[in-house]
């Protein structure tokens, strides 16, 4: 073990090491794989040289969880995304499902590429037994998982560094075959050639080219797989979204221009029938030395999805032992690597159980059908957790076109899971059930977590209810993604004196009012302190811009400051050259707190002025959430 096993009373967090690079070749690595390397030779057989169009809308189709996935990891980033987007906002049940779910899809994926990456290996041997080649090419998937475990145990950076090594490899090999491959085409003898094999362009007709669309559509499912471990991401709110972006543009790109330089390189009637269609296009171009390079490629490609699927993979597990939907054990956490290296071991495990006893292609399209279930509950929970009303939700990414983009995903996921046949189907349903009777046999009696759907719930049926325990996650959830090193006027925030007035109110009433609830925090009379209010207000106005208000007085005695937040959705009226004021921040302090004193009026300016303000402090359900408004502002501190 890379450490000691260290109190698990209260899991420690992860470490930030994954910076926008890492995360940008997570993206890319889990990407690109058998969907580039394998997948064009039995897609062209189905849609003749239209596969070019299937893998462009194929693109088109993982854009709705893409977003969603943006909007949901930037808003909670957290080990284990899939899962806890689905968990926070559908309740633990569904949660089981999902995490254990995303677990094995992930980890099937990555045993899928470390079989490429030994059959890759495999296939240098001169040698015609299967026996032999069986035993190789299993030895090499074996050794390629306990290479890439060992990486992970010890930290999250040397994997992020080691991915970020082999997925520019991986680019650069693939570069290099486009250009080739464009050099090649623009031959005088060859010029003809390429444009007769674009002809019929779809042969079997346009439902096939969208039949094959969904086929290939898991190739991109990689995409998305970087949530699982926006934990470990510096500045989540930014490298995230931005990474995912980046990655998708270039990879889905990629992939066109790839498998477009294949169709017209490479003669359809052996296209057709290849499992190495890239390295049949780079010989074509490149001659031997083109096969090579590609060669190169593909094992790049196979070693960062199973790089990155371990990764992944293992923090479902450390996210739902963390939330007791799992054994305590799952999210011990190294401390001195920072990483699960329990969780990551059982993964290798089943890994490795995988590789050696199953055939695995028979689980793909299951693990594929998983992804697809996957990404309908989290374009789900998109719609839940906007509608839902709590107000720390509050990601830095928005999904464009909202609802609608989401309504689209989910019919056309619906529609690309029947594609997949019935034992798919099966398969997945029974495994649903399994995870249903673990949930509960060992979870449903000891969870009792409020999800962002009872919320909802809660919302329509009933007009008062407590402060959920989902709110504070969030608040905490976005203190830490912030970085938001908590000051004075946070620590006032905190202490402070809250009044949500009901109905319309005078100056003279709200003052009154006031008086009572902060005279005892002052050592001073309610009615004094209701004179100097008045007093300050009939010196010059303290309203500050409509809607909103600053009364200040100065008390006798020394290092005194207080602070009161006050809402009156109704509006209370200072005088009638103002509008009726909904918000009111109130300061209280003795002389020599006076240089503070400006210091707390610059803090609630730029509160007041932040963007969404009046919405969010109007909207708040009650007094922790008028609190929530402030403490979770963009102010600069310090």
């Amino acid at each position: 073990m890379p450490d000691e096993l260290q109190d698990n009373t209260e899991p420690s967090s992860l470490k930030r090491e994954l910076g926008l690079l890492s995360v940008f070749s997570i993206v890319s690595g889990t990407m690109i794989s058998s969907g580039l390397f394998v997948l064009p030779g039995p897609a062209y057989k189905l849609a003749g040289p239209a596969v070019i169009l299937s893998y462009a809308i194929a693109s088109v189709l993982i854009i709705p969880v893409m977003f969603s996935k943006m909007e949901l990891g930037t808003a909670m980033p957290r080990s284990g995304g899939s899962y806890f987007f689905i968990d926070r906002s559908l309740g633990p049940l569904a949660g089981t499902v999902a995490g254990l779910a995303n677990w094995l899809s992930i980890s099937l994926k990555a045993a899928f590429a470390l079989v490429g990456m030994g059959a890759l290996a495999a296939s240098l041997l001169i040698t015609d037994d299967p026996r032999v080649f069986e035993a190789v090419f299993k030895a090499v998937a074996v050794a390629g998982c306990i290479f890439f475990g060992i990486i992970n145990l010890f930290s999250s950076e040397g994997t992020g560094r080691l991915q970020v090594v082999m997925v520019f490899g991986l680019l650069f090999a693939i570069v290099i075959f486009v250009v080739a491959g464009i050099l090649y085409m623009q031959g005088p003898e060859i010029g003809p050639a390429v444009i007769e094999r674009y002809v019929p362009f779809a042969p079997h007709g346009w439902g096939a080219v969208f039949a094959v669309a969904g086929m290939v559509f898991v190739s991109y499912g990689g995409l998305t797989k970087v949530v699982d471990v926006s934990e470990e991401i510096r500045n989540p709110a930014r490298n995230l979204p931005l990474g995912i972006f980046l990655a998708f543009l270039i990879v889905s790109t990629l992939y066109v221009v790839v498998v477009s330089v294949t169709v017209a390189t490479v003669d359809g009637s052996i296209l057709e029938n290849s499992l190495v269609p890239i390295s049949l296009g780079a010989q074509v171009s490149m001659g031997k030395w083109g096969a090579i390079i590609i060669s190169a490629g593909a094992l790049f490609a196979f070693a960062t999805t199973a790089n990155a699927g371990i990764l992944s993979a293992s923090r479902s597990p450390l996210a739902m032992s963390r939330d007791g939907l799992l054994p305590k054990f799952f999210s011990v956490i190294g401390s001195r690597s920072g990483t699960p290296y329990v969780s990551i071991l059982i993964t290798m495990l089943f890994i490795i159980f995988v590789v050696v006893f199953l055939s695995i292609e028979n689980l793909i399209k299951t693990a594929s059908t998983m992804f697809l279930v996957m990404f309908m509950l989290e374009n789900l929970s998109i719609m839940i957790m906007r509608h839902s009303g709590i107000q720390n939700y509050r990601p830095t990414f928005r999904v464009p076109f909202y609802p609608w983009l989401q309504i689209f995903a989910i019919i056309i996921y619906g529609f690309l899971i029947a594609e997949m046949g019935e034992v798919p189907i099966i398969l997945t349903t029974g495994f649903a059930a399994l995870a249903g009777v673990w949930y509960l046999a060992y979870v449903g009696r000891k969870i009792n977590r409020e999800s962002a759907f009872v919320y909802l719930v809660k919302n329509i049926l009933a007009r008062d209810f407590s402060r959920s325990g989902l709110e504070e996650e969030l608040k905490q959830i976005t203190i830490e993604r912030d970085e938001i090193q908590l000051d004075r006027f946070d620590r006032l925030v905190k202490e402070a004196v809250v009044l949500d007035l009901d109905g319309a109110i005078n100056a003279k009433e709200f003052f009154t009012e006031l008086s009572a609830a902060l005279a005892p925090r002052i050592n001073l009379a309610a009615e004094q302190l209701y004179h100097l209010f008045l007093k300050r207000e009939r010196e010059s106005s303290t309203v500050m811009r409509p809607g909103l208000a600053i009364p200040h007085v100065i008390v006798e005695g020394k290092e005194i400051f207080d602070l009161a937040l006050v809402r009156c959705r109704e509006g209370i009226t200072f005088s009638e050259l103002h509008q009726p004021v909904t918000t009111v921040f109130v300061l209280i302090g003795s002389q020599d707190e006076r240089n503070y004193h400006l210091r707390a009026l610059m803090s609630i300016a730029h509160i007041v002025e932040e963007e969404g303000f009046d919405k969010r402090w109007l909207d708040a359900r009650g007094i922790e959430n008028l609190r929530d408004v402030v403490l979770l502002s963009g102010r600069r501190r310090g």
